[in-house]
């Protein structure tokens, strides 16, 4: 584990009825950066994801977070600690109100019982930092609304703003704008822009301008292994990702994408 590392993976490996869906996986991840994950489909993102977030555990190697070993902590545990996974801590209650919802992830955050019936919506110990929450994601103005009627990309934002409730060191987004139109995914983006240097964000995406936008650094995984770390343009620039999995797709994203919205453009397909 490096001085700098907030995570060190160690050769991470994990296999499913002989197939190896993340073969020896070493990789540490700096506190406050956003590092994506990329690869074809069937890379291993989602299985490497779901052994750091506990819900899957390693046949073999070894997970560090902030010095500790946690390779067998149980996924329940994990969020005490600091590390949350988007869209799953918590399910969203349909019926009820957006800040109800926000405020549960608080309420467990917090350790407190479950407090709907005592008005738990009148404490502001409760309340302020779950509307900080919603505010980040631009939901100030629904808190009052039911959570069912929300567009996917609402339900979406409300899914982050009940995982920046728990006040994570450590976020694991798998696919934040899967799904999502583009007025939705600009916002989410944004939302993600703007916790740059405050969280550290592992960010599964397909969508490259999105990666190529938010990632200070980049590991491509191809049939379970890392063949390439860095930052964008070395990742933009390097031969074995280009053959392995990018090819074309690098050229239609622009050389400097911090500098231009990607998503007043329609993104590459991947």
């Amino acid at each position: 584990m490096t001085a700098k590392a907030l995570l060190s993976i160690v050769n991470l490996h994990k296999s499913f009825g002989g197939v190896a869906a993340t073969k020896q996986v070493s990789l540490d991840i700096v506190k406050g950066e956003i590092h994506a994950i990329i690869g074809p489909n069937g890379a291993g993102k989602t299985t490497l994801v779901s052994q750091l977030a506990g819900v899957l555990l390693p046949d073999s190697g070894r997970i560090l977070f902030q010095g500790n070993d946690i390779t067998r902590m149980p996924a329940h545990r994990r969020p005490h600690l600091g590390i949350a996974r988007s869209f799953q801590i918590t399910s969203i209650i349909l019926d009820m109100t957006v800040l109800e919802n926000v405020l549960l992830a608080v309420q467990a955050k917090a350790g407190h019982s479950y407090r709907f019936w005592a008005n738990s919506g009148d404490d502001a110990s409760l309340v302020e930092p779950a509307m900080a929450s919603l505010e980040q994601v631009g939901l100030q103005n629904q808190a009052m609304q039911m959570a069912g009627p929300l567009s996917h990309g609402e339900h979406r934002q409300l899914e982050m703003a009940m995982v920046l409730a728990t006040n994570p060191v450590l976020i694991l987004l798998d696919e934040p704008t899967a799904g999502m139109g583009q007025e939705d995914s600009t916002r989410m983006v944004r939302t993600l822009q703007a916790l740059k240097g405050s969280r550290t964000i592992i960010l599964v995406e397909h969508d490259m301008n999105t990666v190529f936008t938010l990632a200070d650094r980049i590991t491509v995984l191809v049939e379970g292994q890392v063949i390439a770390t860095g930052d964008p343009d070395a990742i933009r620039s390097n031969p074995m990702v280009r053959q392995a999995y990018l090819g074309e797709e690098l050229d239609s994203i622009p050389s400097e994408p911090h500098a231009e919205d990607p998503m007043t453009k329609s993104p590459p397909a991947c």
